[in-house]
């Protein structure tokens, strides 16, 4: 979070559908030092979940299941309107609402595959709308975010969302042709390194460690590792080359690894997550 999100209150809020990614938002908003002008409007469908959030200071939590006008009343008067439902449920949400926008609202959608060109064509002219793509690690306050505009949104509308996706990481503005390419490496990313544990995990336990002293060892090394980059900022190359002595076991290691074609399974890895995004958005 920097430092204007801390000055400068929020505009008014509302979030239509608290899945993860919306809750994760939702507490980032909520968080030490944010401050939102006036009361977060949230709906969720059903009554079960709607009440998880019924008297939680500066929320107003409304369920579709019982009123049907749920998101039309959290949307009004909303600046910056957060669509964290479904992709398929994109085009319906901002039709039953278009006409209780308000003019200068900011629409922005976190579903994959829907382009702001399908989202303008559903909201009233002048509506400015932008995409993001935030990451699971926004859920405690160490997200990346991608954010990309549509013709209709100003600078004005894309610094908005960017303090209120500031307020659970780090925050990158792309072109909207870029955004698939920014889901393959940020957006999926956390699932890689997720996979690398899952494999490294299971290579200890080969090596006769337990399932206790192998998760230490691993996730231990890669929350370390990650930190002293962040920490550093040093090129991780020469991170690597400092771990790596000549000869070492180390160099054995990063060898083999090497040899595998880790750069070349990582581009085939992205090119496939792209196609995948421009198939679900002609879907």
């Amino acid at each position: 979070m920097n430092e204007s999100t801390v000055d400068v209150p929020l505009p008014p809020i509302a979030i239509l559908g608290l899945g993860s990614m919306g809750r994760s938002i939702l507490s980032g908003l909520r968080g030490p030092g944010v401050r939102v002008d006036g009361e977060i409007r949230v709906t969720n469908r059903s009554v079960a979940s709607a009440e998880e959030y019924t008297g939680v200071e500066g929320v107003i939590s409304l369920a579709t299941e019982i009123n049907p006008e749920a998101n039309r009343e959290a949307v009004r008067g909303a600046r910056v309107i957060l669509l964290a439902v479904k992709p398929w449920q994109i085009v319906e949400v901002l039709t039953e609402v278009a006409d209780v926008l308000d003019s200068n609202a900011v629409i922005v959608s976190v579903a994959a595959g829907v382009t702001t060109k399908t989202m303008e064509a559903a909201v009233p002219e002048g509506v400015a709308v932008l995409r993001a793509m935030p990451n699971t690690p926004s859920l405690i306050g160490r997200g990346v975010t991608g954010i990309a505009r549509g013709l209709s949104a100003s600078e004005e509308d894309l610094d908005q969302v960017r303090r209120v996706f500031e307020t659970v990481g780090q925050v990158v503005s792309v072109p909207e042709d870029k955004i698939d390419a920014l889901s393959a490496i940020s957006g999926s990313g956390p699932a890689y390194v997720f996979l690398l544990i899952e494999e490294w995990t299971a290579a200890a336990e080969r090596l006769g460690f337990s399932r206790e002293e192998a998760e230490i060892m691993v996730r231990g090394t890669v929350s370390g590792a990650a930190e002293l980059v962040m920490r550093t900022g040093e090129d991780p190359a020469e991170l690597r080359r400092r771990v790596t002595s000549p000869n070492g076991t180390t160099e054995q290691a990063v060898t083999v690894l090497q040899a595998a074609q880790l750069g070349a399974t990582l581009d085939e890895a992205m090119a496939a997550a792209v196609r995948r995004a421009g198939e679900l958005a002609a879907e």
